[in-house]
């Protein structure tokens, strides 16, 4: 183990990552386009890439242990750490994939941003239909019994 083996797995990581933020946009396209039906499926696979980025974030943090033993920096390095101290070439490398992980995390959490405000507004307009349509809705009242919303009321799950 060392840090050829380290820069493999950044490089998973790194793919890992370009796979969620395509997820994450495949999902953006289906909320924008309004088609719910195929929704759980998308949230399913960004759940699939999620599960295995933290199973390579794992090998990569017992990775870095070893590494930065060896470089004597302690088990908790960050890359930033490992970079500078690694001999070259590693030291470039690991500084390449550092500056690329913080654009796809960035990357990534704007379009998880996006698409949760796309959910609220979706949200947010099946229920005026809803009330539109039918004057009211139901909901759970305290003991978890559905019961009639009040009309233009919020709805609130009252059983918690």
């Amino acid at each position: 183990m060392g840090l050829s083996d380290l820069s493999s797995i950044l490089w998973r990581e790194r793919e890992m990552l370009e796979l969620l933020l395509f997820k994450l946009e495949e999902e953006q396209l289906i909320l924008a386009s309004g088609r719910g039906r195929w929704l759980a499926h998308a949230t399913r696979e960004v759940e699939m890439v999620l599960d295995q980025i933290r199973h390579t974030e794992v090998v990569r943090a017992a990775e870095v242990e070893v590494i930065g033993a060896q470089l004597g920096l302690g088990t908790a390095a960050s890359l930033g750490q490992l970079a500078e101290a690694a001999p070259s070439p590693w030291a470039e490398l690991l500084r390449e994939h550092r500056k690329a992980f913080l654009a796809l995390a960035a990357e990534v959490t704007a379009m998880a941003e996006a698409n949760r405000d796309l959910l609220t507004a979706g949200q947010r307009a099946v229920r005026e239909t809803m009330l539109a349509v039918v004057g009211s809705v139901e909901t759970y009242g305290r003991r978890g019994e559905t019961v009639a919303a009040a009309p233009r009321t919020r709805i609130l799950d009252e059983a918690v």
